[in-house]
């Protein structure tokens, strides 16, 4: 893997931030499961976002 942890973790604590509402202390102490369970609330007629899906909304994220 190329990319560098905090970055990458900076960019999902922010996606958090605006999409669950969690603040920065939720974030740190979830568990990666926490975090896709609580993503996968968002969209359960799919059954939760794809890698895919999540690095696009990173990537729109970070260019809008």
């Amino acid at each position: 893997m190329t990319e560098l942890f905090g970055p990458r973790a900076a960019q999902l604590a922010g996606l958090a931030a605006q999409t669950l509402g969690w603040r920065p202390a939720e974030f740190w102490n979830a568990t990666p499961p926490d975090l896709a369970l609580a993503l996968k609330e968002l969209a359960p007629a799919k059954g939760g976002l794809s890698r895919r899906e999540l690095d696009s909304l990173l990537e729109s994220e970070r260019d809008g």
